[in-house]
């Protein structure tokens, strides 16, 4: 993995990892999948083991720095610490959030994520009819029932393709041989500036600061990690559109984000985004997670930066990746996870449709997002590092991938035996951690960030 990003450190002994059924029980992931009334179940492929991983190469590239970056971190209990935090449960074929469902088309099985009021106000451009949902997601499981019906009648392909163009975001369940014919990088990286000297942590090192301008959890969980390593960490939200999570669990939202200084900047506003541009240029890693004409709107060019400062590392996290047309696409943990076949994975096991897991394609870029991040860092900087959602979690799923379908299944059975021979409680979510402070309130620190980085306000 590290080879792969252009990290050369030192191989020790490889520690010996845990079976990955048992991380998957272990995770808390196991029971946040499957239906309210049935037993949680196994997902047959490495998602956990995958973070174990991660996990394990970044530990490895912080060795390699000699000692100034330390890091406790955590573990496998990432994919279950929102659940957690949030009183959130399995509940099958709708998310543990509550806001993505899998519904069935004319020819197969669709997940939509409506997380939104905006969302539920597309669906009648999306469908061509009021029936049901005018009102929004006042409407609760009424709308959702209205829109199941509409649904049933269209053909999948028409309904994704139609939905994307107005934003919406949208997945097939894709079967299960479709993981394989679509094998997926789970970064890119571009060169834009020359090859700086590798950063060395010598007596005066400075922790590298990191701007990040993502939200709700991919991003968030990124720079969260990068900052139990040692980076001081600003994050930066438009007043007018702050981040989201910050009207979900508050207690998850804090953990995510306490530590860090808050700057809230006009973007409405030429001074604001002056500001921001001032930002970026100071920064040694941005992480954003916008679509990628959403800074081009605002003049801001990644590229232009990393031209400018050949040291600078940025990390672009999309849904489905920067080029067109997937780069204009919508994409959310859970439904980003169908589309990369793990809930077709487990109706091929289980017949019925139900998510892996909470959002699962977002704890596991936010894991593959900081090792990269660091691995550009050290590196020397001068890269535009992009990962997908979908991607990262279609690589996860391909790992050790059976190469025939009675063979998965065997796993499946397998791998079930493997955790009560363990004696392990698959029924319990872990013990999530807590946040030691609460995280700062929008905009605390702008005026304080300003003035200490010499930017006018």
């Amino acid at each position: 993995m590290l080879s792969t990003l252009g990290a050369q450190v030192r191989r020790g002994a490889r520690p010996a990892g845990r079976h990955p059924a048992i991380a998957w029980a272990q995770s808390g992931a196991m029971v946040l999948t499957g239906r309210a009334d049935g037993p949680p179940q196994m997902c047959p492929l490495p998602l956990a083991s995958c973070v174990d991983g991660v996990a394990r190469a970044l530990t490895a590239l912080l060795a390699a720095t000699g000692g100034r970056w330390q890091a406790a971190l955590p573990g496998v209990e990432t994919l279950g610490e929102r659940a957690a935090l949030g009183g959130l449960v399995r509940q099958g074929p709708i998310s543990a959030g509550g806001a993505c469902r899998l519904l069935r088309a004319a020819d197969g099985w669709l997940a939509v994520s409506l997380p939104r009021a905006d969302d539920w106000d597309l669906l009648a451009a999306w469908l061509e009819s009021e029936s049901g949902f005018a009102a929004g997601a006042g409407d609760g499981d009424a709308a959702w029932q209205a829109l199941a019906g509409l649904l049933r009648e269209r053909p999948l392909a028409a309904l994704i393709e139609r939905g994307r163009l107005l934003g919406l975001a949208l997945a097939a369940v894709a079967d299960v041989a479709d993981i394989e014919q679509r094998p997926a990088a789970w970064f890119e990286a571009r060169r834009i500036a020359t090859q700086a000297r590798q950063r060395r942590c010598e007596p005066g090192y400075r922790p590298p600061l990191v701007v990040d301008l993502s939200s709700l959890w991919a991003g968030p969980l990124c720079s969260h990690l990068l900052q139990l390593a040692g980076a001081r960490v600003i994050k930066v939200e438009s007043r007018q559109r702050p981040d989201g999570a910050r009207r979900g669990a508050a207690d998850f939202y804090d953990l995510m984000n306490h530590g860090k200084a808050s700057v809230a900047l006009d973007f409405a506003s030429s001074q604001g985004i002056a500001q921001l541009r001032a930002l970026l240029a100071r920064a040694d890693i941005v992480i954003e997670a916008s679509r990628p004409r959403a800074l081009r709107q605002l003049g801001i060019c990644a590229e232009d930066l990393i031209a400018a400062n050949p040291r600078l590392s940025w990390l672009a996290i999309s849904g489905h990746g920067r080029d067109a047309p997937q780069g204009e696409w919508i994409a959310y943990g859970d439904d980003a996870g169908v589309a990369a076949g793990l809930s077709g994975v487990m109706l091929d096991l289980t017949g019925e449709p139900m998510f892996c897991g909470d959002a699962i394609a977002d704890p596991l870029t936010g894991w593959h997002a900081a090792l990269a991040a660091l691995a550009a860092y050290l590196g020397g900087g001068g890269q535009l590092v992009a990962l997908a959602l979908t991607d990262v979690a279609r690589h996860c799923a391909q790992f050790r991938l059976p190469g025939e379908r009675a063979a998965l299944h065997a796993r499946w059975r397998d791998w079930q035996a493997e955790i009560a021979a363990a004696g392990i409680d698959a029924a319990c979510l872990p013990l999530p951690r807590r946040a030691p402070a609460a995280a700062r309130p929008l905009g605390a620190d702008t005026a304080a960030i300003l003035q200490e980085l010499g930017i006018s306000c």
